[in-house]
C-alpha cells in the first residue's frame, strides 16, 4: 500500500502503522490514529502529551510503538523530531496579507479564513504526495482494462467531473453509482485488470466502504482518496491519497480532492501513448465542427 504524509522523513514510521493496523488493539488503532493525522505533534510531545491528546494512557502508546518495531516511545518519536530539525515541517508565513483581507470590510474575516483554508489544504496535501505516487497510480489506471470513479454525496460531482474530462480522451471511464443504481452492482462484473477511484471524507460513507471491500475481493485495483492516513478506504487501498479537507464553514472542503484528481488526470496522460492527445484534439475539433463551442470574435 502507498501511503503519502506530510512529514517525508517519518514516512517509513507512519507506512508501518497502517501495514499493522489490522493487529493492534482497538486502543492502540486510537493510538495509531492519533499519530497518522498528527504526525507533526509527535515530534514535540511527552508520552504522557500525546497520550492525553489522543484520549489514551501512555503506556498505549508505548505498546503501540513496540509492535511496530520501536523499543519504545522515544525510539518511536525519534523520527518525527529529525524531520523537524532538517526543516520537513514548514509553515509559510501568509499572516500579513491575510490581515489585509480581514480588515477589508464586514466579511473581511470570513474571506480571510475561507482563503487561508483553501491555501492551507493545497499546500498540506501536495506536501503529502510525491510525484512517483502520482505516477505509480496513473500507469495502472492507463494500463487498466477499466476505470470505475466513485463519489456520492459531494464527491459524486467530483468523480463524474474526473470521468468527463478522462472520457474526452479515454472511452474506459465510469462515474459510479450510475443514476438508478448502486455502486455495488456497477461494480458486479469489475475484476483483476480494472480499477476504482473510490473518495469519501468524514464522516464516511458506508456505500463507499463496503464497494471497496468488494472490488477487493473481486481483484479491482483499488486508488483511495480520503482525509486521513486511518481512513477506512485508505487502509484498503493499493494507492492512498491524503487529501486535507478542513474548513471553516458547515460544509466540505473540494479544494484538494478537485485539484489532487486534476493532477492524477494530467499524469495520466503524461505516461500515455501519444494517441491520447491525438484523441483528445480530435474531441475539441469534432466539438467546434458541431457547434457545441461558441467560437471566439478574431
Amino acid at each position: 500500500m502507498s501511503i503519502m504524509n506530510g512529514t517525508n522523513v517519518s514516512s517509513l514510521v507512519l507506512d508501518r502503522l497502517s501495514d499493522e493496523w489490522d493487529a493492534l488493539t482497538p486502543e492502540a488503532q486510537k493510538a495509531a490514529r492519533y499519530v497518522l493525522e498528527n504526525p507533526n505533534d509527535v515530534g514535540v510531545s511527552t508520552v504522557r502529551e500525546i497520550a492525553e491528546a489522543a484520549n489514551v494512557k501512555p503506556n498505549t502508546f508505548v505498546r503501540m510503538a513496540r509492535q511496530v518495531g520501536f523499543e519504545g516511545y522515544e525510539d518511536f518519536r525519534a523520527p518525527f523530531r529529525e524531520a523537524i530539525r532538517k526543516g520537513a515541517v514548514s509553515f509559510p508565513d501568509r499572516a500579513r496579507w491575510l490581515q489585509d483581507i480581514r480588515k477589508s470590510d464586514d466579511l473581511g474575516g470570513l474571506y480571510a479564513e475561507m482563503v487561508e483554508a483553501a491555501i492551507r489544504n493545497l499546500e498540506d496535501t501536495f506536501a503529502g504526495i510525491s510525484a512517483e505516487a502520482l505516477k505509480a497510480a496513473a500507469e495502472v489506471i492507463w494500463a487498466s482494462r477499466q476505470v470505475f470513479t466513485l463519489g456520492v454525496g459531494v464527491n459524486n460531482a467530483n468523480a463524474r467531473n474526473f470521468t468527463y474530462l478522462a472520457s474526452t480522451g479515454m472511452a474506459q471511464f465510469h462515474a459510479i453509482p450510475r443514476p438508478g443504481s448502486t455502486a455495488v452492482d456497477d461494480l458486479a462484473w469489475a475484476r483483476a485488470g480494472d480499477v476504482v477511484i473510490a473518495m469519501t471524507c468524514r464522516p464516511y460513507r458506508s456505500e463507499v466502504i463496503e464497494a471497496v471491500q468488494i472490488a477487493r475481493e473481486q481483484g479491482v485495483t483499488v486508488i483511495g482518496i480520503s482525509d486521513s492516513p486511518a481512513s477506512p478506504i485508505i487502509l484498503a487501498a493499493d494507492h492512498g491519497f491524503v487529501v486535507a479537507a478542513d474548513t471553516p464553514q458547515f460544509f466540505p472542503s473540494s479544494v484538494s480532492t478537485v485539484a489532487l484528481l486534476e493532477t492524477l488526470l494530467s499524469f495520466v496522460i503524461a505516461v500515455a501513448s501519444d494517441e491520447i492527445v491525438q484523441r483528445v484534439e480530435t474531441f475539441h475539433r469534432r466539438r467546434h465542427q458541431l457547434g457545441i463551442y461558441a467560437e471566439e470574435p478574431e
